[in-house]
């Protein structure tokens, strides 16, 4: 857990009493609506469909079980009592009274918490893999390369006006668990034949109205440089991005436009100014940051613990139990997909007893996934059992990591001003259809994303199967594309015209149903098979079975 430092302690309590008292003006008349506009959108503040909406910043996920407990307490005093995470592995609370969030502001700041860049057109939260730090499969500690670029960029004068808002991405393992090719920036890290440590430089990836996959621009960039390429990569995307049309504002189309290999020119043109400047790291300024970080106090377990046969409990450990570094640790996923809760929403009930469960089995501390899911990181193999009875009892124990109901959703139309329709009902009806351990388990791997607007805040377009909530004449439909992948990245294919809400759990039933017939084996994914025999099998029996339906509704209204 990284611990602020007293620079870090005054940053947010100085930005809480400014907050303060532009929120007092605003309410006294004293500044327009445009004027607090930027001011609100910096701390994190929306006006949402029915009232305001505050997004809590969670730095690269990572929470202590004070924390947790602070954000309960908050959302029972300030909201709804209770809390939904996002994407962006931050928390969102959804009904906020505008004149006390300056008092939220000073209780996340009494627990080493704020709400600062998680919007407006700035630098926002650093991402990573929920796994840092325990992964077996890892090169660096992702956390502290987040937290070295979290602290270069917040309230960073040269990008505190970008063109549009700008999203980084730290991988640190092997595997890709962040998602690093649809980012702004994705860096993943690597070593050379020498054994240097550096990282693989994307640009231009994203996801929203123009989804499209990173360019590398470098494929191995020492870590001491990592900064002011960073630097060079934003001065050019200060320099040439558009204002003037905020379709055409992401760094993504100027990559596009401008081409990557010319785009890289100019990265490495900036670069030649900044290169072994100021901003070069060096070993000592790793050791500061790292020094900040508490780290557990490990065991020595001479094994894994032998798991008891218990019903319900082994399907559990299969989805979500993962594999530690450290011998006789694991870590845990707790889901937040239970049927019939929106999916990564939390009560503060919950929130106190996931603290709990943290204090009891994982060193006080806990992560949020962008999958919309918490992670205890540092179990003693030998208490996975009492864990999951506990887990259980609070409906946070389904066992369906990386299955189809394990859905990512943004909160859509039952909140969002600028969603088209409505996600929540979608992930319920779809949860429904298929809330069968032993089919989900027969279908395997498969993730499904759900947005209710074109911004994508469901990642939608990198789901094996993706939902997107469209507007048709003012009604909510339904467009399905089948095939994106997070890791390596893939964009899905829009399998045809969109659909109403009530056919959604048909036409993936239809989609399951295809997959199932035309798989090689029970090991090759719902992916590899879109990928191996493309979109139009799928295509088939999906508008074959839409139409007839169609048919038949038309049949029954004329019989009546």
């Amino acid at each position: 857990m990284y611990l602020y430092d007293p620079i870090d302690q005054r940053i947010v309590d100085e930005r809480v009493k400014q907050f303060r008292d532009q929120t007092r003006r605003f309410l006294a008349g004293k500044l327009s609506e445009d004027d607090f506009r930027a001011l609100r959108l910096r701390n994190g503040l929306y006006i949402q469909r029915y009232a305001p909406m505050l997004r809590i910043a969670i730095p690269y996920g990572l929470l202590s079980t004070r924390q947790l407990r602070k954000l309960a307490d908050i959302s029972r005093r300030y909201d709804r009592a209770y809390g939904h995470f996002s994407t962006r592995q931050n928390l969102q609370l959804n009904w906020p009274r505008l004149e006390q969030v300056p008092d939220i502001l000073a209780e996340l700041a009494s627990v080493q918490m704020h709400a600062i860049q998680t919007s407006g057109n700035c630098i926002r939260n650093i991402t990573t893999d929920h796994f840092a730090g325990v992964a077996s499969d890892e090169i660096v500690d992702s956390f502290v390369w987040c937290e070295i670029i979290r602290q270069w960029s917040t309230f960073n004068p040269e990008f505190s006006y970008l063109p549009r808002k700008f999203k980084i991405a730290v991988n640190g393992s092997i595997g890709d668990r962040a998602a690093v090719a649809v980012h702004d920036i994705g860096l993943h890290a690597l070593k050379n034949p020498e054994g240097e440590i550096g990282f693989k430089v994307l640009v231009g990836g994203g996801l929203g109205r123009t989804p499209m996959i990173g360019h590398v621009m470098r494929e191995f960039l020492p870590w001491r440089h990592l900064l002011t390429y960073l630097e060079a990569i934003l001065r050019v995307y200060n320099r040439y991005g558009r204002r003037d049309n905020l379709n055409k504002a992401r760094i993504k189309i100027l990559v596009k436009e401008r081409g990557p290999d010319k785009f890289r020119e100019e990265i490495e043109a900036e670069w030649a100014h900044l290169k072994d400047g100021p901003s070069t790291l060096i070993p000592e300024e790793i050791e500061r940051v790292e020094k900040r970080f508490t780290r557990p106090k490990y065991e020595k377990l001479e094994s894994d613990a032998v798991l008891p046969p218990l019903p319900g409990f082994d399907a559990w450990v299969k989805r979500n139990v993962h594999p530690h570094k450290v011998p006789g640790y694991a870590a845990v996923t707790l889901s937040l997909k239970k049927t019939g809760v929106p999916p990564g929403d939390v009560t503060a009930d919950q929130m106190d007893a996931i603290a709990g469960l943290a204090d009891r089995y994982s060193f006080g501390e806990l992560r949020v996934s962008h999958e919309q899911n918490l992670i205890l990181a540092d179990v003693r193999s030998r208490d996975l059992a009492a864990l999951w009875r506990e887990a259980r009892a609070l409906g946070l124990a389904t066992p369906n990591v990386g299955l189809l109901t394990n859905i990512i959703c943004c909160p859509g139309g039952d909140f969002c001003a600028l969603a088209n329709a409505k996600s929540i009902p979608v992930a319920q009806a779809i949860q429904e259809r298929f809330d069968d351990l032993d089919y989900l388990h027969e279908i395997g791997e498969l993730d499904l994303n759900i947005s209710g607007c074109m911004n994508a805040c469901g990642h939608h377009h990198v789901g094996h199967v993706g939902i997107l909530g469209v507007d048709k004449n003012g009604e909510e439909w339904y467009q399905v594309e089948i095939g994106g992948n997070q890791a390596p990245g893939a964009l899905g294919k829009v399998i045809g015209p969109s659909f109403a809400r009530a056919d959604i759990p048909d036409v993936i039933e239809r989609l399951i149903e295809t997959y199932l017939e035309q798989r090689d084996s029970e090991a090759e994914r719902f992916v590899d098979v879109v990928q191996r025999i493309g979109i139009e099998p799928f295509k088939e029996r999906v508008y074959g079975n839409a139409h007839q339906r169609a048919s038949d509704r038309e049949r029954e209204r004329a019989l009546a």
